[in-house]
């Protein structure tokens, strides 16, 4: 059991871990991986860590003392699922755009489209080109993660709602921006503007 604890106060700081982390970690203190498995299986039992997917993992230590601070969801999004970043609902919210309740981390990423449910919340991953994947940048805080430009959030929660906008007319944008309940006023004239450039460009192809 010593094994164990030692294992978890050397786990217990990390924002989160892989299974070869756990691995390296554990045969620094002389454990097998037999011995490691065991443990590992365990401390998922006991609630001491959380699988974000097969083989990468955050304690419950420090999940709870960060969950509060959104700057580690969306960290966490970025991890789990690479390259990706955060957009739609959940970084309007983050612009203060919308009121919504966000129960997602929604993210945007050029791989196929996934959803991680785990005890650390719900991660999901929107698939689009390669071409689009643009318009984000890292946002430094207490855990620094790629968001969402205010202009690529709603665009890309636009290009998923419209099916890629096929038949969208842009002159129906501010309307259906409300219908959403987002605060479309509160969004700079300049990021305004690059929303419908993209839009323009987009749905011309």
């Amino acid at each position: 059991m010593k094994g164990r604890k030692n294992l978890l106060d050397q786990l217990k700081p990390l924002p989160y871990f892989s299974k070869n982390t756990v691995y390296q970690m554990g045969k620094q203190l002389g454990l097998s991986d037999v011995t490691i498995d065991t443990y590992v299986s365990r401390s998922m039992k006991y609630r001491e860590f959380f699988q974000l997917k097969k083989g990468l993992y955050t304690s419950a230590d420090f999940f709870n003392k960060y969950k509060k601070d959104i700057s580690f969801l969306f960290y966490l999004a970025n991890v789990i699922r690479t390259p990706s970043y955060v957009s739609s609902w959940a970084a309007l919210q983050y612009y203060d755009l919308t009121t919504e309740a966000i129960h997602t981390v929604t993210s945007v990423t050029p791989k196929v489209t996934r959803e991680y449910k785990t005890r650390a919340g719900n991660f999901s991953y929107q698939s689009i080109k390669k071409e689009l994947f643009t318009g984000f940048s890292l946002v430094k805080g207490k855990f620094d993660s790629f968001i969402a430009s205010p202009s690529k959030a709603l665009f890309d929660l636009l290009y998923f709602r419209t099916n890629q906008f096929r038949g969208f007319e842009i002159v129906r944008l501010e309307a259906l921006v409300e219908d959403l309940r987002i605060d479309f006023g509160q969004m700079k004239k300049s990021e305004q503007e690059k929303l419908r450039s993209m839009i323009k460009e987009f749905s011309h192809e």
